[in-house]
């Protein structure tokens, strides 16, 4: 494992600094609420269908709600005075609710108020008890079939039909993939809403949908039996319905989501404020059904030099971590993010990449961690792609990486075909096999390159973190230092569905979760 050319003491005030820079942004999460955080909140309670046109019903009740500017009481609230008002079941709820000029709904005498609570209360203990059924579910049949040891080697399959997803998938996994990735079609960030329903057409990906998730979480679970190894589902709980993806997730049992504080902000335009608040609640979802997060620092060095902002990547893991860990997520669900994107014909790369990787196990020892292949600099040369993908797989191994998406040789032409995931995994296991222990027969010098570059990377991060707490987190993605990208805390798309809390809003799902 890499030496200690990074004090415990730096490591800790690195950590201090990113606990301060949220701080301001805790308070914005606390005061606000967002249009997708209350789609949540009914769809715990049951409201998963989908009304004409095919628009959720989570959305219809929302939208109303919004419209008669009393959505900041929250949606829990208007879903209890809908059964007080008669409702017999969620969709009855909805449709009552949807029906009533509800901005003329007074106030209900104090005792009918504290007793309309005190049954949604008990609905959502319900609700939250039979996800953490299904939860221990996925768990026992985890328990039964174990996974490989890490790296858990991480492959994409996306078609844009659920069907042929599953097909792909069952194929990787004889293959000797551990974890399976789902990826959303094309701009699903930028829907603010979640289709409804199997999917069998989407561009450049598949839609992330709740019943998308149950059929390939039920073809894994199948293999996973066939197989006597425990095969891992990955989708993406980002964009404008971040929290709603992730209750979706942790309902169909999947292990992992791609859930980064700021990925949407930087790389999909989405405001600042909606990202922060909706990020929070997607995390407390995950803490609470044993997802790990995969965090999104790897894009910063695709937009940027990879030599020139590593430090960028640094900063920004320690600022995901702490957005983490507020939101009760433990140290094994940090799928802490980073990627091997270093121009190959620069000098020294292979200690350029050992030393980066080095540094983020360094600094975040207790993380899965999760190691992205090169893509930025693939050519068409297949047998050179190759190669630098195999160098990924040294890497890996070499720092202990737990989860690592696996690259393919034909990557820069068009998506991959079978046959080249099948490479992929064939030569990851046997680099993974061949060098499994590396870390443990050498020692890395005190004044080497590998070193040295930590130590600069590092400075250079804790500059970055230092700037961060003296200016503000809204200044610095404003300046464009993570990512090259830069944003402002107005624009963006979905501002339009963040609301100041009333004084007596009410959300016991959140209550629940920051409980527990």
């Amino acid at each position: 494992m890499p030496g200690p050319f990074i004090e415990d003491a730096q490591i800790d005030h690195a950590r201090k600094l990113a606990d301060e820079i949220v701080n301001p942004i805790f308070d914005l999460i606390r005061r606000n609420t967002t249009v997708s955080t209350e789609r949540t909140v009914l769809r715990f309670f049951g409201i998963s269908g989908a009304g004409a046109r095919g628009v959720p019903l989570a959305n219809l009740m929302v939208d109303k709600l919004k419209a008669a500017g009393v959505l900041n009481k929250g949606a829990a609230y208007w879903y209890g005075r809908a059964l007080h008002l008669g409702a017999k079941s969620p969709l009855e709820a909805v449709e009552r609710l949807t029906a009533l000029p509800t901005e003329k709904l007074g106030p209900l005498p104090a005792e009918q108020e504290q007793n309309l609570r005190e049954e949604v209360r008990a609905e959502a203990r319900a609700a939250m008890e039979d996800l953490k059924s299904r939860v221990a579910q996925r768990n026992a049949l985890r328990e039964q079939f174990p996974m490989s040891p890490a790296p858990h080697k991480y492959v994409i399959v996306a078609t844009g039909n659920i069907y042929d997803d599953v097909d792909q998938a069952r194929a990787a996994a004889q293959a000797g993939a551990d974890v399976i990735a789902v990826i959303r079609s094309t701009a699903q960030s930028l829907l603010d809403y979640v289709p409804h329903g199997a999917t069998t057409e989407g561009y450049g990906g598949t839609y992330a949908t709740q019943e998308n998730f149950r059929i390939m979480r039920e073809a894994l679970d199948e293999e996973s039996r066939k197989l006597k190894r425990y095969i891992q589902l990955t989708n993406y709980s980002s964009g404008l319905c971040m929290s709603e993806i992730a209750f979706c997730a942790a309902f169909e049992k999947l292990d992992m989501l791609l859930n980064d504080a700021m990925y949407g902000i930087l790389f999909r335009d989405i405001n600042m404020r909606r990202t922060f608040i909706d990020q929070y609640f997607s995390r407390r979802i995950c803490a609470a059904a044993g997802i790990i997060i995969n965090t999104g620092e790897d894009n910063y060095i695709t937009t940027a030099d990879a030599y020139d902002a590593a430090h960028t990547v640094i900063a920004s893991q320690f600022i995901n971590e702490c957005f983490a860990k507020r939101a009760g997520l433990k140290d094994w669900q940090l799928g802490i993010g980073h990627s091997y994107e270093i121009d190959p014909y620069r000098d020294d790369t292979l200690l350029l990449e050992l030393s980066q990787a080095m540094l983020v196990r360094r600094c975040f020892p207790n993380a899965p961690l999760k190691y992205m292949p090169p893509t930025k600099h693939k050519e068409t040369d297949i047998f050179f792609s190759h190669a630098y993908d195999v160098m990924a797989d040294l890497v890996a191994i070499w720092t202990r990486q737990g989860i690592q998406l696996l690259g393919m040789m034909t990557e820069a032409m068009h998506t991959p075909l079978l046959a080249d995931r099948y490479v992929a995994l064939k030569s990851a296991s046997y680099i993974h096999r061949a060098a499994r222990g590396i870390d443990e027969e050498f020692t890395v010098r005190e004044d080497g390159k590998i070193a040295n570059r930590a130590r600069e990377v590092f400075g250079q991060a804790m500059k970055l973190l230092q700037e961060c707490r003296d200016e503000g987190m809204v200044a610095a993605i404003g300046k464009g230092h993570f990512g090259d990208v830069k944003r402002e805390e107005t624009g963006g798309k979905g501002l339009d569905g963040v609301l100041e809390k009333a004084p007596d809003y009410f959300n016991p799902f959140l209550d629940l979760l920051e409980a527990a």
